[in-house]
């Protein structure tokens, strides 16, 4: 996954651990499987601290940014084939000599990008 610190010069940074499509913040005290957020676009989590300093998701719950999770649109792999309802003696533009079917990729957290927002001390 791709970390980026800002500012780039910061120290005070979330604590973060990543388990396989598991991302937890702050020891535990947020997490969720990033997999379930995917979805054919791409999808920006807001991680903000409320009023009485917890984590939340979702900027409008929140008053201080602390992280954003960034997911790219799922991938698709797309494959070709003869279409079997196909008959070109009979078929009269109705249907296709060939199929398409999408098959969407495995996600993999490592596509994610991960945004920092120094925390104030």
């Amino acid at each position: 996954m791709n970390v980026v610190h800002m500012p780039e010069t910061g120290t005070n940074f979330i604590p973060y651990e990543v388990m396989g499509k598991i991302i937890s913040f702050n020891d535990s005290e947020l997490m969720f499987d990033a997999s379930k957020k995917e979805r054919d676009y791409e999808v920006i989590i807001d991680i903000c601290q409320d009023y009485t300093g917890g984590l939340v998701m979702g900027a409008g719950n929140g008053e201080k940014y602390i992280a954003q999770l960034v997911i790219p649109a799922r991938e698709y792999i797309e494959t070709e084939s003869d279409n079997p309802r196909y008959d070109a003696d009979t078929a009269e533009g109705t249907e296709s000599p060939t199929t398409t079917t999408r098959e969407p990729v495995p996600f993999d957290i490592d596509n994610c990008e991960l945004r920092l927002w120094e925390m104030e001390v």
